[in-house]
This record gives structure tokens, C-alpha cells and sequence, in this order.
């Protein structure tokens, strides 16, 4: 891909041959998968370089060495396979409900050869019962509306952890319908970090952390998390 060393230089990652390699063949398998099954509205090289690779990729710095992590509604891959390609140090899961879009992941793992690197078919609500506070961080992007997503993500995080959520310049309005959502399932918001790539399109991450378990009956089933939120 052109210029990507470069501008994910621009944003304090360094990228080795392998590296470019990997992305290089995920965009290319992105592409050609996007021919037969929707994954993407974006497919001009260089607006998958910015508007996914490199966003999905930001906040590597903020995710702990050595963490176990999920990206629940991880669709494309999106932002777990960017950050497992930075960071080959995380142990990465990837869920999402539509098999199709399972079976393209688990191809670009073993084509990337990435170790530590699953995708599962699951809701994110049936997977959190076998899955219960297993994860040291849980992210997500472009899922749902931040009072639904915590309910998602708080269960799957050991207390201690944290989820990363990307969001937009609307991520203050989310947060104040949120806030009892965020609190009932055991997290707190520690930090709000803003990014600006390009000059043109800018990005809010949450991070909220994990400081008391989830009460047992969340996340509830039947699709309450999104029809009823927390509030």
C-alpha cells in the first residue's frame, strides 16, 4: 500500500517489512472478499489505509503488553486485526454473529499467519456466558450506541481491565445518556483520547475501565441491550 509506513510513522508506529507485508495482503483479501460479501463501504487504497487501518490502529499505545482481548461486532476485522498486526503481543479474539464474515477472518489469520488470533461465530450476548470477565480488554467500533455497547463489553472484562471504545465528535452526548449504563455494569470513565487524522476526520476513543464485576444477569438476551438500555 502506498505510503503507509509513512503515515502510520506520522502517528508514532513503526512498521517493520513483515508488517507492511500483512497489511498489504489483508487489503488486498478485504478487497476481493468485498466483491461477493458486504464488508466495507470504503475500498479506495488510500481510504482504507486511513479510515481503517491506520484509525482501528491508534490507540495501540493505551491496550497493556500481553493482553488478552476481544472486539466484539469485529465485522471486517476492524479494530482487532490492525491492532494484532502493531501489536503481536496481544492475544486477540474477534466475534461477530454473521459466519460469512467469521470465515473471511479466520482466512486472513492464516494467511497473515498471525499467532494468538481467533474469530468466533457468536451474539456478543451468548458468547459473554462462556466468556464471562475472561478478557483484559474489550473493544469495539462502530457497533452501537454507547449505552447498548457497555453492555456488551463490561461482562467480558476481568475487573481491572478495560474497554476501548471508538466513537465520533459526538462521543459527549453518548456518554451523559450512558453514564448509568457504565456504572451499573462496574466500569468508570478514565479517559477520553481525541485523534485528528489527516486534518479531516476526527476520531474520540473512550477508555473505560473495569472496577467491579457485572452484576450476573447482564448482558440480557433477546436483543434487550439495544430495545431497552440501561438508564
Amino acid at each position: 500500500m502506498k505510503n503507509l509506513k509513512k503515515v502510520f510513522e506520522k502517528y508514532g508506529i513503526s512498521l517493520s517489512e513483515e508488517q507492511e507485508t500483512q497489511f498489504d495482503k489483508y487489503f488486498s483479501m478485504l478487497i476481493e472478499t468485498n466483491k461477493v460479501l458486504n464488508l466495507t463501504a470504503i475500498t479506495e487504497e488510500q481510504e482504507v489505509l486511513i479510515k481503517h487501518f491506520l484509525d482501528s490502529a491508534l490507540p495501540f499505545a493505551y491496550i497493556p503488553q500481553n493482553s488478552k482481548v476481544v472486539d466484539v461486532g469485529s465485522g471486517a476485522g476492524f479494530p482487532a486485526l490492525p491492532l494484532k498486526i502493531v501489536r503481536p503481543d496481544l492475544n486477540v479474539c474477534m466475534v461477530d454473529s454473521l459466519n460469512k464474515r467469521i470465515n473471511f477472518l479466520s482466512n486472513v489469520i492464516s494467511e497473515l499467519k498471525l499467532k494468538d488470533a481467533t474469530a468466533v461465530h457468536s451474539r456478543a450476548e451468548d458468547f459473554a456466558k462462556e466468556n464471562r470477565e475472561k478478557f483484559d480488554v474489550a473493544v469495539a467500533r462502530a457497533v452501537a450506541s454507547l449505552n447498548t455497547l457497555v453492555e456488551y463489553l463490561l461482562p467480558l472484562i476481568k475487573v481491572g481491565g478495560i474497554a476501548v471504545i471508538y466513537k465520533s465528535s459526538k462521543l459527549q452526548e453518548e456518554i451523559e445518556v450512558a453514564k448509568k449504563a457504565i456504572a451499573v455494569l462496574g466500569g468508570k470513565i478514565t479517559e477520553v483520547v481525541n485523534f485528528v487524522i489527516e486534518e479531516s476526520l476526527e476520531r474520540n476513543v473512550l477508555i473505560i475501565k473495569k472496577i467491579g464485576k457485572t452484576p450476573p444477569k447482564y448482558p440480557r438476551d433477546k436483543n434487550k441491550p439495544k430495545l431497552m438500555p440501561i438508564s
